[in-house]
């Protein structure tokens, strides 16, 4: 009975802690990337992004910066996009709009290059109109009839985004991505 309870407190031991207890490697950013042509990285980058569905919305080879147009991100529904990293970031996005872009740096360097991957996260900020009012555009009897004849706006209030940071996990993505397809 005794020994049924150490090996029962073991098991909770090692369990207890999760994947916590086993750090995952993470990869510096930026990277240095081995490679004889600065050209090849240079494309294999671009295709690292578009295998997690980015477009390209401004490439400039002088610079060496690469940046992405926005992204929708993706939900629990949609597991064949790449684009939200983890199960916390795939709910995220299936409950609220988020949306994400991408910004590679590539430097050469004495032989090879350093590649750096700066992902943002943003929240769509959803503000109520007034015209969203529950019987506005009814008639009422107590006040009299004012001939308005401006046409009416669809929407006055813009649409706008919350800025969340940094996302972390897409950005070893990537650069595991690139890493891969370059080497």
């Amino acid at each position: 009975m005794h020994r049924s309870y150490l090996i029962l407190i073991a098991f909770v031991a090692l369990c207890a802690p999760g994947c916590a207890l086993f750090e995952v490697e993470k990869a510096s950013n930026p990277i240095f990337i081995s490679c004889a042509n600065h050209e090849y990285a240079w494309e294999r980058t671009v295709d690292g992004l578009h295998d997690y569905g980015f477009p390209i919305a401004r490439e400039n080879k002088l610079d060496g910066v690469i940046e992405t147009g926005y992204r929708v991100g993706s939900g629990l529904l949609e597991p064949w996009n790449k684009d939200s990293v983890g199960f916390y970031n795939r709910l995220e996005s299936s409950l609220q709009s988020i949306r994400r872009k991408a910004r590679v740096t590539v430097a050469p360097a004495q032989g090879g290059c350093y590649i750096g991957v700066e992902a943002i996260k943003e929240l769509e900020d959803v503000r109520a109109t007034s015209r969203d009012s529950t019987g506005g555009a009814s008639f009422q009897i107590d006040r009299p009839l004012s001939r308005d004849l401006d046409l009416v706006n669809e929407f006055t209030a813009p649409h706008g985004w919350i800025y969340q940071g940094r996302d972390h996990e897409l950005e070893q993505a990537l650069l595991k991505q690139i890493q891969k397809r370059i080497e």
